[in-house]
């Protein structure tokens, strides 16, 4: 007598959820994982600094002017990083004078990418002598140096936080609004847009639900570069002495008063310096990654 094994029952195959597979592709793109790293203990040691700070960054003591940092052979575990020219804590420094470069940083690219997008999406939609006159004020905006600019307005408007961060966010507008230009152009003339303004959808309609979703992922490559950039002219502004004043804790004003000792305490511009390329390198490896993981040929 032969024996029937027993039926089986297949058990069906459930593809994992489009929420999912983009979190799977985010976590396992290198770009976002280093760059978001680095960029999230940065902010993070901003935010928890009056915490995780071992001295008061503000406290001198000229008898400890230039201690070694803690690898040289008489440095100690009391000033990890060593002290400044006026004996304070170089730790306690770069973890505060983190807080300047990231605000100045997101603060800039947030009221430069508003500028830049608005003008960006108008020309490339409407076309025409809106075009005209908005490439105009681009060309103009691009004919005037930068940090020379910078550096007139906030000398003689003053040079404070509040100020700094509105002269370059009126400054670097203009990478957005050619970018947002030519992608805007490029959409308009999809049959989706046309369809849109067949069926009597409003201008404003279009641009917000038709044109902008679709130019986000260069958005985000432009934002990210602005934020390296306006934290990059902030330090050129502090070493300059026209950036945050002393004593607020800048990388760049760091850099600023350790350039006298260049030469023999190598370390007291080479640790911002590090920390200024850190911070700048996290955030265009983030911002290429989420290009990448936002790209149209990659979405769901």
């Amino acid at each position: 007598m032969v024996s029937i094994p027993p039926k089986t029952t297949n058990t069906d195959f459930v593809p994992a959820s489009p929420m999912s597979q983009k979190l799977s592709r985010v976590l396992n793109h290198k770009s976002i994982t280093i760059g978001g790293g680095i960029l999230i203990v940065m902010i993070l040691m901003a935010i928890l600094a009056p915490f995780i700070a071992p001295h008061d960054p503000f406290s001198q003591n000229l008898t400890k002017r230039f201690l070694d940092p803690v690898w040289y052979p008489k440095g100690t575990w009391e000033h990890p990083l060593g002290t400044d020219s006026f004996g304070r804590d170089y730790l306690s420094r770069m973890i505060f004078g983190a807080r300047a470069s990231l605000l100045i940083g997101f603060s800039a690219m947030l009221i430069s990418g508003l500028i830049g997008t608005t003008l960006g999406v108008l020309a490339g939609y409407f076309g025409g002598r809106v075009d005209m006159v908005i490439t105009f004020i681009i060309t103009t905006r691009l004919a005037i140096p930068v940090i020379l600019v910078a550096l007139v307005v906030v000398a003689l408007a003053g040079n404070s936080l509040s100020i700094v961060i509105w002269v370059l966010g009126f400054l670097i507008w203009d990478r957005f609004a050619v970018v947002m230009r030519s992608a805007t152009q490029q959409i308009r003339a999809l049959d989706y847009v046309t369809a849109a303004q067949a069926i009597g959808c409003s201008t404003l309609r279009i641009i917000f639900s038709e044109i902008l979703p679709n130019i986000t992922n260069a958005l985000i490559v432009i934002a990210t570069l602005e934020v390296a950039h306006a934290i990059l002219l902030e330090a050129a502004l502090s070493f300059l002495g026209l950036g945050v004043q002393p004593p607020t804790p800048s990388w760049g004003l760091m850099v600023s008063e350790g350039k006298g000792m260049m030469f023999f305490k190598a370390w007291v511009i080479a640790i911002p310096g590090i920390a200024l390329f850190l911070l700048v390198l996290s955030i265009n490896l983030l911002g290429d990654g989420i290009r990448d993981v936002t790209a149209p040929e990659n979405r769901n």
